[in-house]
């Protein structure tokens, strides 16, 4: 007999702290790209919140969307319309406050992994003793402090996307914007950096927006995730992950995952 209490229960059941204010508010936002063919909306009318402290996940085919909200959140795209905030301040272009983690490891090859990580702090002018402070911190939060003095040529590809996000972490964001960081990891490796992230966010206290297609990735790492569909793009679901259900590799092939990975299958192909 199945004793786990059904979906719609268990999304009622999951509570988060009333504490927690909106770190991100998307209100109605819209993106139109014009092409030389004609016009075509990549985002239509899109609305979503991100707690504070929270990980939440965008989840879709390829073209639905997800990464232009990102690129939008992150400041590198102008929103046709609408508006997106960060702690009340309206984006209006990149900054400090969000930390980037791409799918590609966006590295600099001629830079040792600790000057990769203390990059944007030498921008900034921090000292270098506090630079060494910090690089030392995340080299051993992300398990590569024997490579500090490696280069990007030398690492395995998880091994450099661990440093693309201690680099993001170093310049101490408010949240961090990840567009399908391990997509073009093997399973293992992929397996171990899901591991690697949730262990971050309980360590920095991370507030999250992780964008990925694997819908298995999105129950495991999430809060909560929207559900997003293609032409145009937008939410068609907002859905709660039961506490139970987060982090544990174990229940992957439980039937309450396997229902909720179901209704997520559903939503996309309606």
């Amino acid at each position: 007999m199945n004793t786990f209490p059904s979906q719609t229960e268990q999304h009622a059941a999951v509570k988060r702290p009333a504490a927690r204010a909106s770190k991100i508010i998307v209100d109605s936002l819209s993106k139109t790209y014009t092409t030389k063919s004609g016009s075509f909306t990549a985002l239509d009318q899109v609305s979503a919140h991100i707690l504070e402290n929270e990980f939440v996940t965008l989840v879709g085919p390829s073209g639905c969307g997800k990464s232009t909200m990102l690129r939008v959140l992150a400041g590198l795209e102008e929103a046709s319309s609408g508006s997106a905030s960060i702690a009340g301040r309206r984006i209006t272009g990149p900054g400090a406050d969000r930390g980037v983690v791409f799918q590609s490891y966006t590295l600099f090859p001629w830079l040792s992994v600790r000057d990769n990580i203390e990059f944007g702090l030498e921008l900034k002018g921090t000292p270098k003793l506090q630079r060494l402070e910090v690089s030392d911190k995340y080299l051993e939060l992300v398990g590569l402090t024997k490579f500090a003095d490696a280069y990007p040529k030398q690492l395995s590809g998880g091994m450099k996307q661990r440093v693309a996000i201690a680099r993001a972490l170093a310049n101490s964001p408010e949240m961090l914007l990840m567009d399908e960081p391990f997509a073009a990891l093997d399973a293992q490796t992929r397996s171990d950096m899901q591991e690697l992230l949730m262990n971050i966010q309980k360590h920095e206290h991370a507030t999250i927006l992780f964008i990925t297609h694997d819908i298995d990735e999105a129950i495991f790492l999430s809060e909560r995730l929207y559900v997003m569909k293609s032409r145009p793009g937008r939410i068609v679901r907002e859905i709660e992950i039961p506490a139970a259900m987060r982090q544990n590799k174990e229940l992957r092939d439980s039937e309450p995952f396997i229902q909720l990975k179901r209704e997520i299958v559903d939503l996309l192909h309606a």
